[in-house]
């Protein structure tokens, strides 16, 4: 019988199953089954990696409805683990994905099972509101900010991010991801909660992170300390420094850990 060999990794509760080179046609069927919590392994995402010239690899992320997406920000750092486990190295990765172009660097931490890693995210950039927004009826007080780190993210300032019904909202708008924000303890944080597209509500979405940290300085929700802004959300905190590398940029900082190899069968 012909088998895969697959490591899961997680970034801050945010998990994903990382393969490389699987040999498989139906890419999306292999996600949707891989990634079914009680029928499968259990995932957000399926990463798949593949050789291109002048990269360290390529990433590809199918989230776990099957559906193919641009990035990952907590996928990426899980992928740029997996791929130095490859390598044997914490060498800095340059990464083709579908949104193009990002640069991980890594550093070790006390944990053998855990590194930290900082991504290139791009710009922030603004997109059109979906067709569906107006039915969820945010309160037009409410801010709201529709934008793209190569994927689509609707944020919205709230009061209290746990008391909103982030599913059902969520579900509305089933084509973006959806992030809910609130002002942090300090002035240079916030609490932030997401819906995923393809995935649902997950415990963390680093491109969410970093499209919320982008919309709550634009707002005055908070403020930058050294550049930066911590995330907080419930599977953990990122940090994201803006402006980083140039104007619109952002960086995201956070870990990722190993959970297990496992084989499969096909």
């Amino acid at each position: 019988m012909t088998g895969l060999t697959l490591t899961k990794h997680h970034g801050l509760g945010n998990d994903f199953l990382v393969v490389f080179h699987p040999g498989v046609q139906d890419l999306a069927a292999l996600a949707r089954r891989l990634c079914d919590r009680r029928r499968g392994l259990g995932a957000d995402g399926l990463l798949v990696g593949e050789t291109e010239p002048g990269y360290a690899a390529r990433m590809v992320l199918f989230n776990a409805d099957g559906g193919r997406a641009e990035m990952s920000g907590n996928g990426i750092r899980c992928f740029a683990q997996a791929l130095a486990a490859r390598r044997g190295n914490l060498d800095s990765q340059r990464i083709s994905t579908d949104a193009g172009e990002r640069m991980v660097h890594l550093a070790p931490t006390e944990h053998a099972d855990t590194i930290l890693a900082s991504v290139h995210m791009g710009q922030v950039t603004t997109i059109p509101e979906p067709a569906e927004w107006a039915a969820l009826g945010c309160h037009p007080d409410r801010p709201v900010a529709h934008l793209s780190l190569g994927n689509p993210h609707a944020v919205v300032g709230v009061d209290d991010v746990d008391v909103v019904d982030l599913l059902a909202l969520g579900s509305q708008v089933p084509q973006l991801n959806l992030e809910i924000v609130e002002p942090g303890e300090h002035q240079h944080e916030i609490r932030m909660r997401v819906h995923e597209r393809g995935a649902g509500v997950t415990q963390a979405c680093g491109t969410g992170a970093c499209a919320a940290a982008h919309a709550a300085a634009m707002w005055g929700l908070a403020t930058a300390s050294d550049g930066k802004l911590v995330v907080h959300m419930d599977g953990g905190s990122a940090t994201v420094e803006l402006d980083a590398p140039g104007p619109g940029h952002v960086t995201l900082s956070g870990p990722a850990t190993y959970v297990a190899t496992i084989q499969v069968g096909l």
